[in-house]
C-alpha cells in the first residue's frame, strides 16, 4: 500500500501538521510519499526529504499553487492518486479545502479527521462533537483521509534520505485567484503548535478585559492565547484565536481556560490537553468535568494574582 501525503507550508517552512500527517500515513503500511506543492518551495521539499518514514518527495513548485488554491491543487493531487492507494492530509484549513475535493474526483468518500488508524481500512474519527468515537471502515479502493494533528506523534524532523522528484500538473484552473492575505503577526507562539495555551471566555465582558487580564498570564507562562466561541462572536478576540469544535484543535502539555463554562463545542477542541486547569466562578460549570485543576472564584481576582506570583 502506498500513501501520499499533502504537505502543510508557507513556501518556506514545513508546519508541524504535515508531521502528524505522516504518522498515520505510516501506520497504513506501505510507502509513504510527501506532495510539496507551492512556489519557491525547494526549502520545504528538502525539509520533507529529511523527515523520517518518508520515501519520496514530490514537487509540484508552480506559481498556481503559491497561495494552495483548491481549485489548482485538488486536480494535482487527483492525478497523481493514480499511483497511490490512499491521499493524507492534515486536518486543517488548507486540507480540509483540498481533501473533499480530491474525494469527489476520485469518487470516493471522505475519511475525515481520523483519531488512529486500526488497520488498512478500519480507522477510529470522532462525532457528535467528540462525545463519541465511531469505527469506520472503507471498502473505496481509494483512500482520502484527514488527520486530527492532536491524536497522533509527530514524526521525527531528521533521519529520513528521501528522494525529491519534481511532478507537474494541470497549473491554474482558470476558476480561482488569490487576491491578498490578512495575517496576525504575534510574538506569542502559534495556537496548534503551543505547548501552553491561555483561553479566555465571554466572562471577561469586554476586548479590553480580555487582553487586559488573558495577556498578562500568558505572556508570563510564555504561552499562546487562545478564546471560546463565545468570546470571538462578542468581538473580544480575533477568529484565529477560536479554540473549539468550529476553530482550532489544541492539544497542549497545559491548557488554562479563565472565564470558560465549557459548553460541549469548546470541549471538543481542548479536552485532550494533557493538563487543564480551569478558573471560573460558577462551580457547577462544564469545564470542571474535564479539568485536572479546578479553581472556583472571581476571575478579576485570581487571574492578577496568579500572574503575580508566577
Amino acid at each position: 500500500m502506498s500513501t501520499l501525503v499533502l504537505a502543510e507550508h508557507d513556501n518556506s517552512e514545513l508546519k508541524d501538521a504535515t508531521l502528524a500527517a505522516v504518522t498515520a500515513a505510516g501506520q497504513l503500511g506501505g510507502d509513504v510519499h510527501v506532495l510539496v506543492a507551492g512556489s519557491g518551495c525547494g526549502a520545504v521539499a528538502d525539509a520533507a526529504a529529511k523527515v523520517a518514514g518518508v520515501a519520496k518527495v514530490l514537487v509540484a513548485d508552480d506559481a498556481a499553487y503559491g497561495a494552495a488554491l483548491p481549485e489548482n491543487v485538488a486536480p494535482l493531487v487527483a492525478g497523481l492518486m493514480a499511483g497511490y492507494d490512499a491521499f493524507v492530509a492534515p486536518a486543517t484549513s488548507r486540507g480540509k479545502n483540498i481533501a473533499p475535493r480530491v474525494a469527489a474526483a476520485l469518487d470516493v468518500a471522505q475519511i475525515s479527521e481520523i483519531l488512529s488508524v486500526e488497520g488498512p481500512d478500519t480507522f477510529t474519527r470522532p462525532i457528535y462533537a467528540g462525545n463519541a468515537i465511531a469505527t469506520v471502515k472503507s471498502a473505496d479502493a481509494k483512500k482520502v483521509i484527514t488527520v486530527r494533528g492532536t491524536a497522533f506523534a509527530k514524526a521525527a524532523t531528521s533521519g529520513g534520505s528521501a528522494a525529491v522528484e519534481a511532478v507537474g500538473g494541470a497549473g491554474d484552473a482558470g476558476t480561482s485567484s488569490f487576491v491578498g492575505a490578512e495575517l496576525t503577526k504575534s510574538a506569542r507562539p502559534e495556537l496548534t503548535a503551543a505547548k501552553i495555551i491561555v483561553s479566555g471566555g465571554r466572562a471577561l465582558g469586554s476586548s479590553e478585559k480580555f487582553h487586559e487580564y488573558i495577556d498578562p498570564l500568558a505572556d508570563k507562562l510564555g504561552a499562546a492565547v487562545g478564546a471560546s466561541r463565545a468570546a470571538v462572536d462578542a468581538g473580544y478576540a480575533p477568529n484565529d484565536y477560536q479554540v473549539g469544535q468550529t476553530g482550532k484543535i489544541v492539544a497542549p502539555e497545559l491548557y488554562v481556560a479563565v472565564g470558560i463554562s465549557g459548553a460541549i463545542q469548546h470541549l471538543a477542541g481542548m479536552k485532550d490537553s494533557k493538563i487543564i486547569v480551569a478558573i471560573n466562578k460558577d462551580e457547577e460549570a462544564p469545564i470542571f468535568q474535564v479539568a485536572d485543576v479546578g479553581l472556583v472564584g472571581d476571575l478579576f481576582t485570581v487571574v492578577p494574582e496568579l500572574a503575580g506570583k508566577l
